[in-house]
């Protein structure tokens, strides 16, 4: 009856009688964003959209509040799991865990040759550039960069709080995404690729022109073949240098092959105009205004530090309207 209720509240009081506001503590991880949304770029928009969507309610809130206070004493990300340090009430921190399996071997490989026979992903991953596309390539190939639902992400942290997540797995979700914001490349760590091991693949893949993908993925070629190689030339030609090798024309003369050579008198009123139709102009790329930034690392504090580039972000993003 009412002895057992105020036996129970007491007991609840006094389990977490120990619990109170955070310790604060210096030197700590804290979100560069004082208010307002956490993440600038695409991919931790779009990661901190999808966990957002979970309904996770007020413990998102308490958890972005412990990410901008610099509760976050560290935050490693490997493939398939994040591990991060978290200072709450207790002396001794929180030991944060949050996996999400890594994506296959054999499932990254098909993904490298669909990356490497597009020009497009490979100019811009070779640049340190993720584009949103990245995203609409990986579901098509059956690996989607984001998680689905919250039951695919492990979670588990050292507190009593049996709430999952609980504020310090939520500081280290908005953490993870600004880590994305820092170092693209980390999502796909996070998913079993690492930058140096994928743009190492993807040049040599280029370079070898052994990018076509395998088991009938699109090569991103009008022809079939892999980049740079001559419509119609066979892959197993000779390589050039070696004798009897036909070395296939390039640029201007692979257009200009089948035309027929015209007297200079008869092509004059023509000098300016293409000899042939020119393709239709490819659609430009946008990007951010603050892109420069975003390529360039933190400036030093004899300067301005971090807080140099969000003024220089604010006043680029003022100008590009």
């Amino acid at each position: 009856g009412t002895a057992g209720t105020t036996r129970t509240r007491r007991s609840h009081r006094g389990r977490f009688a120990e619990y109170g506001p955070p310790r604060r503590v210096d030197g700590g991880l804290r979100a560069r964003s004082a208010r307002g949304a956490i993440g600038v770029s695409w991919w931790s928009r779009r990661f901190l959209e999808v966990l957002e969507s979970f309904a996770l309610g007020t413990r998102l809130t308490r958890g972005r509040s412990y990410a901008r206070a610099g509760q976050v004493l560290s935050l490693d990300v490997a493939p398939g799991v994040v591990s991060a340090v978290v200072q709450g009430s207790r002396a001794r921190p929180y030991q944060v865990h949050i996996a999400l399996p890594p994506f296959p071997a054999a499932l990254w490989t098909r993904i490298e040759a669909e990356l490497a026979a597009q020009a497009f992903f490979s100019a811009r991953l070779l640049a340190g550039d993720l584009p949103a596309e990245l995203e609409e390539l990986f579901a098509a190939a059956g690996a989607p960069l984001f998680p689905a639902a919250v039951t695919e992400l492990e979670q588990r942290c050292s507190c009593p709080d049996v709430a999952v997540p609980c504020k310090h797995l939520a500081a280290s979700f908005y953490l993870l995404a600004e880590a994305f914001d820092a170092d693209p490349f980390a999502l796909l760590h996070w998913r079993g690729r690492g930058r140096a091991e994928l743009l190492d693949r993807l040049r040599e893949l280029r370079s070898t022109g052994s990018s076509a993908p395998p088991h009938g993925v699109g090569s991103g070629s009008p022809t079939g073949h892999p980049p740079g190689a001559a419509d119609g030339e066979a892959s197993g030609a000779q390589p050039a240098g070696q004798p009897g090798a036909t070395v296939p024309a390039a640029g201007a003369a692979r257009a200009l092959a089948d035309l027929p050579t015209a007297p200079l008198a008869d092509a004059v009123d023509r000098f300016w105009l293409p000899p042939v139709p020119l393709p239709d102009r490819p659609p430009s790329l946008t990007s951010r205004p603050d892109l420069l930034l975003r390529q360039l690392g933190a400036p030093a504090p004899a300067i301005g530090g971090p807080g140099l580039a969000e003024r220089l972000r604010h006043a680029y993003r003022l100008l590009g309207r």
